[in-house]
C-alpha cells in the first residue's frame, strides 16, 4: 500500500492512514473521526487499498437460493417492511413442508451449493420443526449448505423449546444445520434496539448464539443495520463487539452492512441515507473490521449499481445468484424489486465493474474463477 494515495486535508487521518500502512489496529475514537472527517475519496482509497491487499480484484458470489417459510413474526420491529403479527395473519404467508422441500426439489440437477433458510418468527415452527425440515433437505440435496436461521429465530426456538442455545443448536446441527446467517444483530446499543426493536433478543444474546455456534464448529456471518436512528458511535459501539468476538473465535466468514429501507414500516418518516454514505460504511467497515476476511455488499437490497461501485470501497463479495427470492428487501422498498439474476448476468457485473468473478461456497474455497475459466456460450 503506497501512502501517497491517501490524500486528506486532515492531519489526524493521514495518522490512522499511516497505522493502517503498518497493519496496526485502529481504535473506536479513530473511526468515528473516519466517519466524521473522512473525505469519500481518502475513505475509498485506504478501503481499497486493504481490499486489493487480501483479495486483489477478487469478487466472490455464490449460487444459492432462499427459502422463507414465513413471514408471520410475534416480534413488531419498528423497521421491518417484511413480517405480519398473527393478528394479520391474512395479510402473509405460511409455505407447508412439502412446499418448501418441492422448491429444493426445484434444483435439482442445477448447479447451487446453499440453501438461506431466515423468515418471521412463528410460534407453531419450533425447533424439532425445523431440525426434521433440515434433515428432509439433506436427504434431497445432501451435498447442499445450509445456512439457517437468526439468532432472533434461533432464541426464540431454544427459549420455547426449554433448551440451551448450545443444546438447541447442536441438535440443529445434528440434523445437518452447516452455519448461521448474520440477521437479527441489528444495532446492538441496547437503549436504541429497544427502541426499534425491543421485543427481539438482546445483543447480549445475539452475540452469545454466534460465539457458541463457533465454538461447535458453525461458522456464521454478522450483520450492522444503518441509516436509521444511529449515530456514528453506535456503529462503531455495534462493530466492536463484533471485532471483539471474531478475535476470540473466528468464527465469522463476513460481514454485511444492511441499509434501513424505508417503505412500509413504523420508521417511514425517516428518510434513507444516501449512496454516498453507503460508501463512506462500507469504506470504514473494511478499515475497521481488521480480523474479518470479507465485506460484502447485499446487491438485492441496495441495487446493482451501487453494489458495483461499493467494489472500489473495501468491499469483494456481492452475495448470490441464481434465485435470490427473498422478499425482504424488495418488501421495504429496495432497487431490486425482483431481485434474481443468473450466473452469466451476475459474472458479467462484476467484469463491467473491473474486477475478477469468482464462485465460492458458503466458506470462501474456491469453486470457479471466471477470469482463468471464462463462462462458456451455453451457460447461464
Amino acid at each position: 500500500m503506497d501512502a501517497i494515495i491517501f490524500q486528506t486535508k486532515h492531519a489526524d487521518l493521514q495518522e490512522i492512514a499511516k497505522k493502517v500502512l503498518h497493519n496496526q489496529r485502529i481504535t473506536s475514537e479513530e473511526a468515528i473521526l473516519l466517519y466524521e472527517k473522512g473525505e469519500l475519496g481518502f475513505l475509498g482509497s485506504l478501503a481499497n487499498a486493504i481490499r486489493e491487499s487480501r483479495h486483489g480484484s477478487i469478487t466472490y458470489f455464490n449460487r444459492n437460493f432462499h427459502i422463507e417459510p414465513t413471514n408471520i413474526c410475534v416480534f413488531d420491529c419498528k423497521f421491518c417492511s417484511y413480517s405480519r403479527l398473527l393478528k394479520q395473519k391474512n395479510e402473509g404467508w405460511e409455505l407447508t413442508e412439502e412446499q418448501i422441500l418441492e422448491k429444493v426439489r426445484s434444483y435439482n440437477g442445477k448447479p447451487v451449493t446453499e440453501v438461506h433458510i431466515v423468515g418471521g418468527v412463528h410460534p407453531k415452527m419450533g425447533l424439532m420443526y425445523f431440525a426434521e425440515l433440515i434433515k428432509k433437505i439433506k436427504e434431497i440435496r445432501p451435498e447442499i449448505h445450509v445456512k439457517a436461521f437468526t439468532a432472533v429465530e434461533l432464541e426464540y426456538m431454544c427459549r420455547k423449546a426449554h433448551v440451551s442455545f448450545e443444546e438447541g443448536l447442536s441438535i440443529l446441527k445434528a440434523h445437518g444445520q452447516d452455519s448461521l446467517p448474520g440477521g437479527g444483530a441489528e444495532i446492538f446499543d441496547e437503549e436504541l434496539r429497544s427502541e426499534i426493536a425491543g421485543d427481539k433478543c438482546t445483543a447480549a444474546e445475539w452475540l452469545e448464539i454466534h460465539e457458541t455456534a463457533h465454538k461447535l464448529g458453525m461458522p456464521s456471518n454478522a450483520t450492522m443495520l444503518y441509516g436509521h436512528k444511529e449515530t456514528y458511535a453506535h456503529r462503531v459501539d455495534h462493530m466492536n463487539r463484533l471485532r471483539e468476538l471474531q478475535d476470540k473465535t473466528g468464527g465469522f466468514n463476513t460481514f454485511i452492512p444492511l441499509k434501513f429501507r424505508n417503505k412500509g414500516n413504523q420508521m417511514s418518516h425517516i428518510p434513507e441515507v444516501s449512496v454516498i454514505e453507503d460508501l463512506r460504511n462500507y469504506a470504514v467497515a473494511r478499515i475497521f473490521m481488521d480480523n474479518f476476511p470479507h465485506i460484502k455488499a447485499y446487491w438485492p437490497m441496495i441495487g446493482r449499481s451501487t453494489a458495483q461501485l461499493s467494489l472500489s470501497f473495501g468491499v469483494n463479495d456481492i452475495d448470490g445468484t441464481i434465485d435470490d427470492s427473498t422478499k425482504i428487501y424488495s418488501m421495504a422498498g429496495s432497487e431490486e424489486q425482483t431481485p434474481v439474476l443468473t450466473t452469466r448476468q451476475l459474472v458479467d457485473m462484476i467484469n463491467q465493474a473491473g474486477k475478477e468473478p469468482v464462485e465460492r461456497d458458503t466458506v470462501y474455497s474456491t469453486i470457479r474463477n471466471y477470469k482463468t475459466h471464462p463462462i462458456l456460450a451455453d451457460e447461464i
